[in-house]
């Protein structure tokens, strides 16, 4: 007879979300959220939901693949024992490779079937060091005249940390925007993403004007292409901010790099790259390394958005916390997850796992 805590099924389906408009980086833009549901059922009845949240314009990832990477791992996992969480990980890991969403989403409801089961919230599973995160809020690729606009909204949602996405290829247009943004929110930290848009000379160019304006960011995130390491490198040492790898920071192998190479002085953590058990190998580097952390993510819900929240919730210590996209979505198909109030997730009233079920038909 099998372990109560034996993975009896895995289930997956496409969960298709609208947005209020496209979530624009400078690699493209998404106008919904494409992503899928895993459903982990063990053989005591017990759920556990995950979410995968692949991004096109990011790293090439899509809903079908990542679909085809979860049927492909399902003869791997089913059968397996939640318990036995990070040799899951691994059979993943060996089983589909780069598809870290589907790796992601296959983790995160394992996870949340043995949190659930054991009546822990998943934060403390995780440390248990913090319940509440203060989010920042982006401001998407766009005019000039939006980014006014947008920034004047997300102040009204009592959000003061503001992440701007450039890398357009216009740098005076870039540098116009982030001068917008920071005229309508005199006094809010500003956060630069470029999504890999610049070369290092560009990049210098533009946090060079902006000093000129006396425009200070706290962080400017992912510069220069992911596989530009030495481009990553000089603007971290010349720019004069802090500089944070993302796209170059996809594997614990990568970071390990970077780390050795002092190529960044923060490291992205996002749990769609490579699934939450490698996710937690990339913050003991950091730590290991001096590297400060961040949590951001793709155009998730508040299924995966609540799951990095307890993961950066109960690990501690994360400096940057980018967990705002569940504010772009016009729906939203869940019941549960973290209280939100402002820039605030509260996961205090979570009871078990990450506390977010499907709503019901």
């Amino acid at each position: 007879m099998p372990a109560p805590t034996t993975i009896r099924s895995i289930a997956v389906r496409e969960l298709n979300i609208p947005l209020f408009s496209p979530f624009g980086i400078a690699g493209g833009a998404q106008a919904s959220a494409q992503n899928l549901l895993v459903t982990v059922e063990l053989a005591d009845g017990t759920l556990g939901y995950g979410e995968g949240a692949p991004f096109p314009a990011y790293n090439g990832e899509t809903q079908e693949k990542a679909l085809e990477g979860v049927r492909l791992a399902q003869g791997q996992i089913e059968g397996a024992d939640v318990r036995e969480w990070r040799e899951i990980g691994a059979r993943l890991a060996a089983c589909i490779g780069k598809v870290g969403s589907a790796r992601c989403a296959i983790e995160m409801a394992v996870l949340d079937a043995l949190t659930r089961r054991s009546g822990m919230p998943l934060w403390a599973f995780f440390g248990g060091k913090a319940t509440v995160l203060e989010t920042d809020m982006t401001i998407t690729t766009g005019t000039v005249e939006q980014a006014a606009a947008d920034t004047k909204a997300v102040l009204a949602r009592g959000i003061r940390t503001i992440k701007i996405k450039i890398g357009s290829g216009d740098i005076a247009k870039d540098l116009e925007r982030v001068q917008a943004v920071a005229q309508a929110a005199p006094g809010s930290p500003l956060m630069l993403d470029g999504n890999g848009g610049f070369t290092a000379d560009q990049a210098l160019q533009l946090t060079a004007a902006l000093h000129e304006r006396n425009i200070t960011p706290i962080l400017f995130e992912q510069p220069v292409k992911a596989e530009d390491t030495a481009g990553l490198r000089q603007v971290t040492k010349w720019s004069g901010l802090p500089v944070a790898a993302d796209e170059s920071a996809a594997s614990a192998a990568a970071v390990l790099q970077l780390a050795h190479d002092r190529a960044a002085n923060v490291v992205n953590i996002k749990l769609m790259k490579a699934g939450i058990v490698e996710a937690l190998d990339i913050a003991a580097i950091c730590r290991a390394a001096g590297i400060r952390l961040m949590i951001g993510g793709n155009v998730e819900s508040i299924l995966a958005m609540t799951t990095s929240a307890c993961f950066a919730a109960g690990l501690g210590g994360f400096s940057f916390v980018d967990l705002d996209t569940p504010m772009f979505m016009s729906e939203n198909p869940f019941d549960g997850g973290f209280a939100q109030r402002g820039a605030k997730l509260d996961l205090k009233g979570i009871a078990a796992g990450h506390g977010v079920t499907p709503k019901q038909a």
